[in-house]
């Protein structure tokens, strides 16, 4: 399957139904899923994921080696404006894996899809993927209060930060 783009260490590329078990080892892990805005995943359920994946235009696998290591959402919304998203194994946080894709795949769009805006809604509590997309010279506009529920606490919401960056903004 041919690769979306490279960058210097990865390759992004659709989905195959056979990523299912890298895919599981990513969202089967707690603290990965911990600020997603879904529950964790069982293996059996990463089957039936990564099948839907690969026939989604939505999902893409940040694939090292030739394992996936990590997804990202790019999903299409109003105006030119497309939400990106990401969920990267554990092992290999920190390691500028998902800015290095991130980037690239905000590059992808901005250059070959015509896409005018991106956006990134951040749980304003995931320290980590604030400073990703801090980093990436994403803004923040906005601060949306009580989105999703607290996964310890059904009584209790999440707030987001939504983040974004005009096309002729981005430096890539």
């Amino acid at each position: 399957m041919s690769a979306l783009f490279t960058t210097e260490r990865l390759t992004v590329r659709k989905f195959k139904a056979e990523d299912w078990e890298d895919l599981a080892e990513i969202l089967t892990d707690p603290e990965v899923t911990y600020f997603e805005p879904y529950e964790t995943f069982t293996r059996e359920a990463c089957v039936k994921e990564a099948e839907s994946f690969a026939e989604s235009d939505e999902f893409y696998a940040a694939v090292l080696d030739g394992k996936v290591i990590g997804k990202i959402y790019f999903s299409k919304r109003d105006f030119g404006t497309y939400e990106i998203g990401y969920t990267f194994h554990g092992e290999f946080q920190g390691k500028g894996y998902a800015c290095e894709s991130v980037k690239g795949m905000m590059g992808y769009a901005f250059k070959n899809m015509g896409v005018r805006r991106i956006i990134a809604e951040v749980n304003t509590r995931n320290d980590k993927s604030n400073r990703l997309v801090e980093r990436l010279g994403m803004r923040r506009e906005a601060e949306h209060k009580e989105i999703f529920p607290n996964k310890a606490d059904e009584n209790k919401y999440e707030d987001f930060y939504v983040y974004a960056m005009l096309a002729k903004e981005f430096e890539g």
